[in-house]
């Protein structure tokens, strides 16, 4: 088989067939392997799931491509997209206290303003697009029009997921889907003294979760306008991070994802953490110009406190005037 025999050439790149590095895929077969596997193999599951997730295509291409029954093919997809969901922790997670000041650190040179030293985190969602399900078609809409799973991330300095929530149908707003996840729930990130960036379709909170939203436009003033800017500078790595995990995935998530709903957020999650793996083995990539732009679009309208949250207005105050004493002008 063409495909096994580029795979067991130690000479020949992957990427433009599996779009992850040889060095990435041997990283994953090392997170995903078990004492007791069975059947095909760990390797040959891993390079069946990631060639499906890398062109988009049906169980009985992937089955041709391989030389295995469709059969199998379908129940490797399954099995390793489970794999990946119990062990989403080991690649997917927040940094420890010692960590912090380093993450701060890549957040002043991202937002190029050392005011933003205690920041540790940007938040967004995305939507995945599905096939409108048979049965509660209107759930999955989203705002923009069209069917969607709906995944909230929040991300470091460099892009790497540090924590994804993902299953809620499009319709439901950012704001909600940020208060059903467990790291808000649970008040477990940011630590006290640090904050998380988001855009204008969450609330500006102090508490239960530290999470500083721009200025509503227009804004009134320069320092303001100043804050929006270095706020966005720092906030955008989140778009960024979703555009290069769509870019490197786009056949199969900037299509209709041609799974079950039910099945979709364990493909969506799997993504994510094939992210992570990828940068963690010095596999990066450019998003794409038309994903880059889809990323940009106009956010959800921002919903209003809930009475169990406190405001972060005077937090963001305080931020906004440190930035204009560092540095008058953009």
């Amino acid at each position: 088989m063409p495909i096994l025999r580029l795979w067991f050439d130690e000479e020949l790149e992957l990427k433009q067939d599996f779009r992850l590095s040889r060095r990435a895929i041997k990283a994953l077969q090392g997170l995903l392997h078990r004492e007791h596997d069975h059947g095909w193999g760990n390797q040959l599951e891993t390079l069946i799931y990631v060639y499906w997730l890398a062109h988009g295509l049906s169980y009985r291409v992937v089955s041709s491509v391989f030389n295995v029954p469709k059969a199998t093919v379908h129940r490797i997809i399954h099995k390793v997209a489970q794999n990946i969901w119990v062990k989403l922790k080991n690649v997917i997670f927040f940094p420890r206290a010692e960590e912090l000041q380093a993450v701060g650190q890549g957040f002043v040179e991202l937002s190029r303003t050392p005011a933003f030293k205690n920041v540790v985190g940007a938040i967004d969602g995305t939507h995945i697009r599905i096939k409108p399900p048979r049965q509660h078609q209107i759930d999955y809409l989203n705002y923009k029009g069209f069917y969607s799973i709906s995944m909230q991330a929040i991300c470091d300095s460099s892009g790497r997921f540090l924590d994804i929530f993902v299953g809620y149908p499009g319709s439901v707003h950012h704001t909600r889907v940020l208060k059903n996840s467990s790291f808000y729930r649970t008040q477990r990130y940011p630590p006290t003294g640090f904050i998380i960036l988001g855009d204008g379709s969450y609330p500006c909170l102090d508490t239960p979760v530290c999470l500083i939203t721009p200025y509503k436009e227009p804004v009134n003033g320069q320092v303001q306008g100043r804050f929006n800017y270095y706020h966005s500078r720092g906030r955008s790595i989140i778009e960024r991070a979703f555009g290069i995990m769509k870019t490197r995935w786009r056949s199969t998530l900037f299509k209709a994802l041609e799974v079950k709903p039910t099945f979709a957020p364990q493909v969506i999650a799997s993504c994510a953490f094939l992210h992570n793996v990828g940068l963690d083995n010095g596999d990066f990539l450019e998003p794409d110009d038309d994903i880059s732009r889809e990323m940009f679009d106009s956010e959800p309208p921002r919903e209003a406190m809930a009475r169990t949250e406190t405001s972060g207005n005077g937090t963001r105050d305080r931020l906004a005037a440190l930035v204009s004493s560092i540095v008058q002008d953009p």
